[in-house]
């Protein structure tokens, strides 16, 4: 494994960088000793999450795609390595919304609607591709429901993309899936995977990776509640769905 530290700056200890004055109207010193402590962890968390970034950069090459899979996309039929574009970097997002469902998983599809309002800014750097396995015009329908406006959609229900690297049963249930691709002299190859699921969940969690790609729990995450126990994203506020 590759020494991503070996190069880094030295840092100021995270308790020294916590404990430089700060106070808000009418906080306790057992609150500001408190936050301090909890401030000098989160500082602690960012430059971990900086190194797990490191490490993550720094993993030698993947494997090459066993095919160039064909889609179907709104602009009609459509090969992954096309869908790099200009870019070397292609992120692709496996949408849980296959042929046997009737609408989405309302899980993905609040995380995509976050990302399609960063998506301009996203395509500044990289590819992006939303993948499912239904029909196109129906992910398309959806889109045009949701109000989605920069998403790219592509429908995988006439290859063995989502089988290959969501592990997707073709005729059982969806998977969620992050798959990051390279392209280099015309090669592409598999750069990294969300793997952590089920399997590798805490006990009273939610399935996650790390860190978390939704931006409703990082908010949730700072607040008294927390995430909650009894909640879940629903498609429509105006309905039971």
């Amino acid at each position: 494994m590759t020494d991503v530290s070996a190069s880094a700056p030295a840092l100021k200890p995270a308790r020294e960088l916590a404990d430089l004055p700060r106070r808000f109207p009418g906080e306790s010193e057992a609150y500001r000793s408190a936050r301090n402590d909890l401030l000098a962890e989160e500082i602690e968390l960012r430059r971990h999450i900086e190194r797990v970034a490191a490490q993550r950069r720094a993993l030698p090459p993947g494997g090459a795609v066993p095919e160039d899979y064909r889609f179907e996309g709104e602009d009609g039929p459509v090969t992954l390595s096309a869908m790099f574009g200009r870019h070397d970097t292609l992120v692709t997002y496996n949408w849980m919304f296959g042929p046997q469902r009737t609408r989405p998983c309302p899980m993905c599809t609040s995380l995509l609607s976050a990302y399609d309002g960063e998506m301009p800014d996203i395509l500044q750097r990289v590819a992006f591709a939303v993948i499912g396995r239904a029909p196109l015009e129906k992910l398309v329908a959806f889109k045009q429901a949701r109000g989605w406006r920069h998403l790219r959609l592509y429908s995988s229900g006439g290859n063995t993309f989502n089988r290959d690297y969501a592990a997707e049963d073709p005729t059982g249930d969806d998977n969620p899936a992050f798959n990051v691709f390279t392209r280099q002299n015309g090669v592409v190859r598999h750069f990294w995977a969300e793997e952590m699921g089920p399997e590798s969940a805490d006990p009273g969690q939610d399935p996650r990776g790390a860190p978390d790609v939704m931006p409703i729990w990082t908010v949730l995450d700072m607040t008294p509640g927390g995430r909650g126990k009894d909640w879940y994203p629903k498609l429509n506020y105006d309905a039971a769905t």
